[in-house]
C-alpha cells in the first residue's frame, strides 16, 4: 500500500491469522518451557508476580512522559525502539521463569485485546481522514464551542478516533491566527477524544473492549446522563475560558481575522460515511453472530466472529484508502504518522502492563491486595478505575476492574451470563451501578494524560505537526 500505517493493519491481520492456523507453535514453545520447569501445577499467575515486574511498564510511562519534553529530536525518531526496548527488558525474563504461562499471558492480550483494538482505531483513522470540511471557520468562542459540541455529539457514533480526526484539523485551521490556543487542544481531548464516545462500544476503547467481553452493545446507553451531565458542564466551563482568552488576541489580528471572506461550509469525501457505516455493522455483527470459537493454546479462544469483523474492517479501510481521492487527504494534512505512534506504543504498554494486570486480577492474592480489598463500593470503582486508567491506559484497566466485579459476584456460566447477573443484581454492593461506576471512571478520566486513550495521542501528534 506505500505506507507505514496500513503495513501495521496488515501485519496485526497476518499475526491473527498465523496464530489461528499455527496454534501448535505457541502451544510447543509454551510446553517447552513448562517442561523446563518440571510441568509443576503453580497458584494463578497474578499470585506470584512481584510488584517489580511493573518496573518496564513504570519506563514506557516514563519514557513516554519525559522524552518529548527532555529529548525531543531523539524521541521523535526513536520512540518505537524505546518502547520495543522495555517490551523486551520485560519480555524475556518473563517467558524464561513463567514458560507457557507467559506465552498464553502474551497471546491473550495481543490477540483478544491489542490487534481488534488498533485494527478498530487504524480504520475510523484511515476513513475519516478521508472525509473533509470546508468553509470559512473563525475561531472565535461560539465556533469552537459548537466544534467542539458537534464532536461531542458524533464521537459515540463514528468513534473517538473518527470525530478526532474529523475536526482537530479544521479546529486548528479555524484558530491559527490566534495567539492563546493551547486550551483548545485541552478541552478537545476532553470533550471529542474521551467523554464524546461514552454512549457506544464504537465509541471509546475500553467500553469496544466490554462489549468483546459480554456487555450488551446498547447498554452503554445508561451512560447518557453522566455524558450529559459531564459535557454540559466541559462546554460552559471552555465557552467562558475561550472568551476570556480570546479578550487577549490583538484587536488588529481579530479585525483581520473578521475580514476574510466567508466561504460556504461543505462536506467532501462524503463516500466514506458509507465506510463508517460499514464499520459500525461489523462491529454489531461481532457482537450479536454466534460463529463458534477456534482453539488458540491454553484458556485462548478466538470467536469466529470477531476474526470476520477484523478482516472486515482491515478491508473497509484499504477500501476507503483506495477510494478517496489523494487530494482530500492532502487538504486534511493527513499522514500516517498518529496512528503508527498509537501502534508502537500501545504494543509496548500491552506488553509491559501484563504484570500490572494480572496483579489486580489476583484481586486479595495478589502484591496489589490492599487495593483491590479497598474497593467495594460504586463511588470507589469510579475512583480507581478513573485515577488508573489516566496511567495505565482506560481500555485494559476497565477490563481489569470489570473482571474484578464480575469475581466478587461470584456468578456463574459464561462471560456474558456473568455480565448480565451483574446487570440485572439488586442486592448487595455489586449491581448494574457498579458497571456503570467502571465505565465512566474509565471513559471520562482517561481524558487527564495522553496515555490515558489512544485518541489522546493521535490529537497531540497532529497539534504538534500543525
Amino acid at each position: 500500500m506505500g505506507n507505514r500505517s496500513a503495513r501495521v493493519a496488515l501485519v496485526a491481520l497476518a499475526l491473527v491469522i498465523l496464530a489461528v492456523a499455527f496454534p501448535e507453535l505457541a502451544q510447543a514453545a509454551g510446553d517447552a518451557a513448562a517442561e523446563a520447569h518440571g510441568g509443576e501445577h503453580h497458584a494463578a499467575l497474578g499470585t506470584r508476580l512481584p510488584l517489580w515486574a511493573c518496573i518496564p511498564f513504570a519506563g514506557v510511562l516514563l519514557s513516554i512522559a519525559l522524552f518529548p519534553l527532555l529529548a525531543p529530536h531523539f524521541w521523535h525518531h526513536h520512540y518505537p525502539k524505546v518502547a520495543a526496548g522495555w517490551a523486551v527488558l520485560f519480555c524475556v525474563p518473563f517467558l524464561g521463569v513463567y514458560g507457557k504461562e507467559a506465552v498464553d499471558a502474551i497471546l491473550h492480550i495481543y490477540v483478544a485485546d491489542y490487534i481488534p483494538f488498533i485494527i478498530l482505531l487504524w480504520a475510523l483513522f484511515t476513513v475519516s481522514g478521508g472525509i473533509v470540511v470546508r468553509g470559512t471557520l473563525r475561531g472565535s468562542p461560539m465556533v469552537n464551542t459548537t466544534l467542539l459540541l458537534i464532536g461531542a455529539l458524533i464521537a459515540s457514533l463514528v468513534g473517538t478516533t473518527g470525530a478526532a480526526m474529523l475536526l482537530i484539523r479544521p479546529l486548528i485551521r479555524a484558530n491559527s491566527w490566534r495567539i492563546h490556543k493551547t486550551h483548545l487542544i485541552v478541552f478537545f481531548i476532553f470533550l471529542v477524544a474521551n467523554v464524546g464516545g461514552s454512549l457506544t462500544p464504537l465509541g471509546d476503547p475500553p467500553l469496544f473492549l466490554g462489549f468483546l467481553h459480554g456487555v450488551p452493545f446498547f447498554w452503554t446507553l445508561h451512560l447518557l446522563p453522566l455524558y450529559a451531565l459531564v459535557c454540559a458542564m466541559l462546554l460552559v466551563g471552555f465557552y467562558f475560558l475561550d472568551g476570556w482568552y480570546y479578550k487577549k488576541e490583538p484587536a488588529d489580528a481579530v479585525a483581520a481575522m473578521k475580514a476574510v471572506e466567508a466561504v460556504p461550509f461543505k462536506l467532501a469525501g462524503l463516500h466514506n460515511f458509507g465506510f463508517l457505516a460499514g464499520i459500525v455493522g461489523f462491529v454489531l455483527f461481532s457482537g450479536i453472530a454466534k460463529l463458534g470459537e477456534i482453539h488458540l493454546t491454553g484458556h485462548l479462544h478466538l470467536p469466529i466472529q470477531n476474526l470476520v469483523r477484523d478482516v472486515g474492517l482491515v478491508v473497509l479501510g484499504i477500501a476507503a484508502y483506495k477510494m478517496t481521492k489523494p487530494a482530500f487527504r492532502a487538504e486534511n494534512d493527513f499522514s500516517w504518522g498518529p496512528i503508527a505512534e498509537v501502534a508502537y506504543l500501545f504494543a509496548g504498554i500491552f506488553m509491559t502492563i501484563i504484570p500490572a494486570l494480572e496483579i489486580l486480577k489476583a484481586g486479595s492474592h495478589g502484591a496489589l491486595a490492599w487495593l483491590v480489598e479497598g474497593v467495594n463500593t460504586d463511588v470507589r470503582y469510579f475512583w480507581v478505575t478513573g485515577i488508573l486508567s489516566s496511567f495505565l491506559d482506560n481500555a485494559p484497566t476497565y477490563l481489569t476492574f470489570f473482571n474484578t466485579a464480575l469475581g466478587s459476584l461470584g456468578a456463574q456460566g459464561t462471560e456474558a451470563e456473568q455480565v448480565q447477573a451483574l446487570i440485572n443484581a439488586t442486592d448487595g454492593n455489586l449491581t448494574e451501578s457498579t458497571l456503570l461506576a467502571i465505565a465512566a471512571g474509565a471513559v471520562f478520566m482517561g481524558a487527564n494524560t495522553y496515555i490515558g486513550n489512544a485518541p489522546n495521542f493521535m490529537v497531540k501528534a497532529i497539534a504538534e505537526e500543525a
